[in-house]
């Protein structure tokens, strides 16, 4: 049985977010679009290296979308990313508005519960955003995103096993600037967002600031709610966010830059699509994807609060030394009804609480025929939880109690250290070697508390109305450590893992505008503690991805560029639930263990044709096949998690001038293959489909005022970015009832046709 939904493509990818990259650099496109066109390729400039370079010369994996594309696509949320790096997928996590599912070359990491690390890093200026939590990031404002493919673990360390993507923003300069924008669209869009800076001393000392409000009604509703006065709309959007930044020109080798931002999210939780009816209650199957039923609030909050600080410092012409420092804090209250029906069949009531430090000094060193970046890194994290799995019909029906609730509280911390080199030597005038490498100690600790209470149980009193919580810990103990040796765990566990990833290159400068390369470089994802242990068990050890690539990027004259990457990885020690030495698939006793391998082989290409002044083409493709190595998980793994074989993106843009200002027109299309939402079942997987998108985008002659219409999947697919899978299967193939007594087949889908127009004005 390949999928219970038929064969009808699922829709477009969730636009929920938070925003955390508001900054100041709204004049970078006045000044793009004025400048006089000359039909040729653009030199793009990025930091993928932790230096600025230009892309043709970076031996590795690279999309770079700069503010100017990203405005005219009208590209505003990061999954929309997505569309246009070859095999990628960023999407909002299952009954989330915030969270994101990250994966590159098929390595990520699809739960986001405490103490399961991230297979993709995503970072803001070089600040890790150390949880998946509020990660999925309105773009507003960014100077460019970068994605960088392939495993970052020499450069930027620990789970970058799949890659890394990078919101760079531009630092301020020249006079006063204020940019206002409105923007109207489908269901009742009403988005408004305010950008400035001033120079409180003339290019010295820089006040920059930013605020968003950005509102949108459900795209469907709650059909049924088992609690009164709740608000019925589904999959909607109500956030604000703020940033300020102040920059300081000491002198001109001293720059300082202090950075806070804060969001707060308080879109309705995301209620799922029920694909089969319900045998416990009256809970067909909607008609529309985006409607629900539901027995929890539909209340939900993403509050993101952070702070940096960077130092810049030019010791001489060849040395730079760097100093960045970042605290951020998270915390999220959210309701998560697993089976979407008005009974208490399974629900999930969560909290998630997250804060994390660190401390970066780097140096990078220019000499006659070599450079080095390196340095030191420090991290201290911690991330804890509490859900409530409430089984309350199983509890009634079975047990004759007044409800039955698996609650799971724990945390889990980190603290660890790195040092990193990574040198470029120049053999020849044609070709250079690279070698990096990256130390890190990591000392993880780690409490779970798990048990049955035969009643509902919620996080907090007043979670429902009229709800009190019983004081103290309701369920014992069971990962942890016995401080003083009286047999009770009223301590954390510890682990400690070192590892060393290194990084080997060449590159050939084949011709002035042509360069070959081929590498190897290996990452790793944390070792951690299982968040819902039922035991004392041990920890398991970090994931490893060895990856090795081949490619050429080339400029063939002023008008054509093509960057193609042949790699194939190794992907060791993966962490699920399975069978370790001793055990059988019947044993109760499983726990989280190193237990598969998986391997991928692909392609990945990027293509611009520059055909004239005000016509360009651009092409990406990517394709992976992957295989499965070793498999002791339970269940088994049958294929890789969101990874479709193919990606296509097909776009064109188009430049008319004229007395009132420019018009440019960009159509693109994007194709996505068939994917497994789970590494372990096909009852939910996505048929092959596409989107269609358009954009107008106008500016007056002046560079003031400016508009833009957008058109997003204009054919209104729809297609699957996430779900649950709670049911058994017979041997015959039917379905049978699964964990609370239902068939809880859930999906989630991604935004409808919708439209927009967005009128700024700048000066």
């Amino acid at each position: 049985m390949k999928t219970i939904m038929k064969k009808t493509p699922q829709l477009a990818l969730c636009a929920l977010a938070v925003s955390a990259a508001l900054t100041i650099g709204t004049q970078v496109q006045a000044q793009e679009t004025q400048q006089v066109r000359e039909g040729k390729l653009e030199r793009i400039q990025v930091t993928a290296r932790k230096k600025s370079e230009n892309l043709q010369e970076v031996p590795i994996a690279v999309t770079s979308i700069g503010a100017k594309e990203l405005s005219e696509k009208g590209i505003s949320v990061i999954t929309e990313i997505q569309q246009f790096s070859p095999n990628t997928t960023l999407q909002t996590s299952r009954g989330t508005n915030s969270t994101l599912t990250a994966f590159i070359r098929g390595v990520g990491q699809q739960d986001p519960l405490w103490g399961y690390e991230p297979g993709v890093g995503i970072y803001i200026d070089d600040v890790y955003m150390a949880r998946p939590q509020g990660a999925v990031l309105d773009l507003i404002d960014v100077e460019r995103i970068e994605v960088l493919r392939g495993p970052q673990g020499t450069l930027y360390g620990k789970n970058t096993i799949g890659g890394a993507i990078k919101y760079v923003t531009k630092e301020m300069s020249g006079g006063t600037e204020f940019n206002a924008e409105a923007t109207v669209g489908s269901y009742a869009q009403r988005d408004v967002k305010l950008t400035g800076q001033l120079p409180v001393i003339d290019d010295k000392l820089y006040v920059g600031f930013g605020f968003a409000d950005l509102n949108r009604d459900g795209f469907g509703e709650f059909l049924q709610s088992a609690l009164p006065n709740q608000d019925r709309e589904n999959y909607n959007k109500d956030l604000w966010a703020a940033r300020v930044d102040v920059e300081f020109r000491a002198s001109d080798d001293l720059f300082v830059k202090f950075n806070w931002d804060k969001t707060r999210d308080t879109s309705n939780a995301k209620g799922g699509y029920r694909l089969l009816p319900s045998l416990l209650t009256n809970a067909p199957v909607p008609d529309s994807v985006y409607d629900s039923y539901t027995s929890l609030p539909t209340s939900n909050l993403v509050e993101l609060e952070g702070y940096s600080l960077m130092l810049r410092y030019n010791y001489s012409d060849a040395m730079e030394l760097k100093y960045i420092a970042s605290y951020r804090e998270s915390y999220s209250p959210t309701n998560i009804d697993f089976d979407n029906t008005a009974l208490d069949i399974f629900d999930v009531p969560a909290e998630y609480s997250d804060d994390n430090s660190t401390h970066e000094l780097q140096m990078n060193y220019t000499g006659d025929r070599f450079n080095v970046v390196s340095g030191l890194y420090l991290y201290d994290g911690e991330s804890c939880g509490n859900f409530d799995a409430i089984l309350g019909f199983l509890g009634r029906a079975a047990f004759g109690t007044p409800g039955l609730t698996r609650e799971v509280t724990g945390c889990n911390n980190s603290e660890s250290w790195a040092i990193y080199s990574q040198a470029t030597f120049q053999v020849t005038d044609d070709l250079s070697m690279t070698v990096g490498g990256r130390y890190t100690d990591e000392d993880k600790t780690a409490i779970v508390n798990n048990g049955l209470v035969f009643a509902n149980v919620y996080p907090q009193s007043n979670w429902i109305p009229g709800y009190t919580r019983p004081d103290g810990q309701l369920v014992p103990t069971v990962l942890g450590a016995d401080a003083n040796g009286d047999g009770v765990l009223d301590g954390p566990k510890t682990e400690n893992w070192t590892r060393f990833t290194p990084r080997l290159g060449i590159e050939y400068q084949a011709a002035d505008n042509m360069m070959l390369f081929a590498s190897f470089s290996q990452g790793f994802k944390s070792g951690t503690f299982n968040p819902r242990a039922t035991i004392n068990e041990e920890g398991v050890n970090p994931e490893i991805v060895d990856t090795y690539e081949a490619g050429i990027k080339a400029d063939w004259n002023d008008n054509f560029r093509t960057n193609v990457t042949l790699f194939a990885l190794d992907h060791k020690d993966r962490q699920y639930v399975g069978i370790g030495a001793g055990n059988s698939a019947t044993d109760l006793q499983q726990v989280l263990r190193n237990v598969a391998e998986t391997s991928a082989t692909g392609i990945e290409a990027e293509a611009t044709y520059v055909a004239s002044d005000y016509l360009t083409f651009n092409v990406s493709y990517g394709y992976i096949n992957g295989k499965i190595e070793k498999n002791n998980s339970i269940p088994p793994l049958i294929g890789l998690a969101n990874t479709p074989e193919q990606t296509i993106n097909l776009s064109a843009n188009y430049v008319i001038e004229s007395d009132i200002g420019d018009f440019t027109i960009n159509a693109g299309y994007y194709h996505r293959g068939d994917y497994l939402l789970f590494e372990t079942s096909t009852l939910l997987e996505q048929d092959a489909y596409g989107l269609v998108n358009v954009s107008i985008n106008w500016q007056s002659v002046e560079g003031d005022w400016y508009a833009s219409l957008h058109g997003k999947n204009l054919t209104d697919e729809e297609y699957l970015v996430g779900g649950y899978d709670f049911v058994g299967v017979a041997d015959d193939g039917s379905l049978l009832p699964g964990l609370g007594g239902d068939l809880t087949l859930i999906g989630y889908y991604g935004d409808p046709r919708t439209v927009h127009l967005t009128v700024g004005y700048r000066f």
